[in-house]
């Protein structure tokens, strides 16, 4: 029987789900905090990144649901609802390296013939095309994998596509519904005001159930990306590191907001000896290089993970605990630049006249902060979050490129950029490692970069009434 398992960036993560879900329905019941996000999702391009960004979130929500002791796996070993799911993927390892859609090792080998002849050959893989016969062709059984494919995900879409117009349908006949959505300028012609992109969304879905479906079928046949040196296939590794780009960009982000915005409003709207402390404070966190204090910081919990290694009772929750402190230091170094920020804008909205006539009636500090400040710097601090998420992703890859970042044991695309630094250097050349982590990194942060383009733009006071 599965046991379910506690891990803290799963709890963590989680939570921060819950925070969402109840941010969205505040918003949807104040009008300064919903128009903004109407213009959002009035974006085509808003909407396309967001659904991509949604499959890479599904991904890792699954990743983060733990159990130990899945009948699926060796006894003790804890796995996610994700590993269940691909459990193909997981155990169908090789002996070594192999390259993408190959039906060899990709080194050869000594093998002793049934004559008794010993002769240097790539041998066959274990998984990797192993339904094929001697002389079948991989190419023509890979098109034939993707008709099928393509007209599984067309089903599937077609029926997503009918559930949705007639849950939406309003008072238009089905016909008129799907023609709106799929054709904008059927919408143009008939003089509808414009909304919410339905094409942009359906066509974008389509796109990723078809991705999706052919990546799922292919890598039942083959290792669609190739298998790294101890033969584990590296599309799998690529899908088990987008959990941990997705904890380090929001559970970092949870970890510097408190900071950033209490002393940032504090120093804005105290001034004088509380101001000069807090810009002491991070002008002094800033003058020391954030390398060193997270290299620092990742050694000393190393020690004590060594010293106390009893209390953590398998190497995954060692792994998760270095995940969970690296949120926290790359946290305590990045909240400097929100707080001076939110300085500024506090020093001006202070001024007002309705901060003013708040404090000549007498009205508390704390409750001017909470009712008049912190409201007004909302759209400073969600501007902030969306566009230092990618910034988080892409320095994991950097940090452990350098050896300080997560656990070696953990997936992840820094990892795999940091182990193809070696086989790029080797003959024969092993690139798929390479592409592959570059390649989901690249879709993971364009999509937050263009999401968090148009948010940015949405709440901006300044651009208010040009969108």
């Amino acid at each position: 029987m599965p046991v379910p398992v506690f891990l803290w960036t799963d709890v963590l993560l989680w939570i921060l789900v819950a925070l969402t879900i109840f941010t969205i329905f505040y918003s949807r019941k104040r009008r300064h905090l919903a128009e903004p996000w109407k213009r959002v999702f009035r974006s085509r391009v808003a909407v396309g990144s967001l659904v991509v960004l949604m499959a890479f979130i599904s991904i890792g929500l699954l990743d983060s649901i733990h159990f130990r002791g899945a009948e699926s796996s060796k006894s003790g070993e804890v796995v996610s609802l994700f590993d269940l799911m691909v459990s193909g993927l997981r155990e169908r390892q090789e002996k070594t390296y192999s390259a993408p859609f190959a039906t060899r090792l990709y080194a050869k080998e000594t093998v002793k013939m049934p004559d008794g002849s010993e002769q240097r050959i790539y041998p066959r893989l274990v998984h990797g095309g192993s339904h094929l016969e001697e002389g079948e062709s991989v190419a023509s059984d890979v098109y034939h994998t993707i008709v099928v494919s393509f007209f599984q995900a067309l089903a599937i879409w077609i029926l997503l596509l009918l559930l949705i117009a007639l849950w939406r349908k309003g008072d238009n006949t089905l016909k008129q519904t799907l023609s709106l959505w799929i054709c904008p300028r059927c919408r143009v012609r008939l003089g509808i005001e414009e909304g919410f992109p339905w094409a942009t969304f359906l066509w974008t879905l389509l796109v990723i159930l078809l991705l999706a479906i052919i990546a799922a079928n292919l890598s039942q046949k083959y290792h669609i990306l190739g298998t790294d040196k101890v033969g584990e296939d590296v599309f799998y590794q690529a899908l088990k590191s987008i959990r941990t780009g997705l904890v380090l960009g929001t559970l970092t982000t949870l970890v510097m907001l408190p900071a950033a915005i209490l002393l940032g409003v504090m120093a804005g709207y105290f001034r004088g000896w509380v101001d000069d402390a807090i810009q002491y404070l991070y002008t002094t966190l800033n003058s020391i290089p954030s390398v060193l204090l997270i290299a620092a910081a990742v050694l000393m919990l190393q020690v004590y993970m060594d010293n106390n290694a009893e209390e953590f009772t398998s190497s995954l929750e060692r792994a998760d605990m270095r995940l969970l402190f690296l949120c926290i230091i790359l946290g305590v170094t990045s909240w400097t630049g929100l707080c001076r920020l939110l300085r500024g804008e506090s020093l001006k909205i202070r001024e007002l006249d309705y901060v003013q006539a708040a404090q000549a009636f007498g009205v508390g500090h704390f409750r001017i902060l909470m009712r008049h400040l912190v409201p007004n710097v909302m759209h400073i601090v969600l501007i902030a979050v969306v566009l230092d998420f990618s910034g988080l992703v892409l320095a994991e890859a950097v940090l452990s490129y350098i050896n300080i970042g997560v656990d070696p044991t953990t997936n992840s695309w820094g990892n795999m950029i940091n182990s193809a630094r070696l086989e790029m250097a080797r003959e024969p050349i092993v690139w798929w490692s390479l592409l592959a982590a570059f390649a989901f990194m690249f879709s993971l942060v364009l999509a937050a970069n263009l999401f968090s383009d148009v948010v940015r733009d949405a709440f901006d006071p300044r651009l208010k009434g040009k969108l």
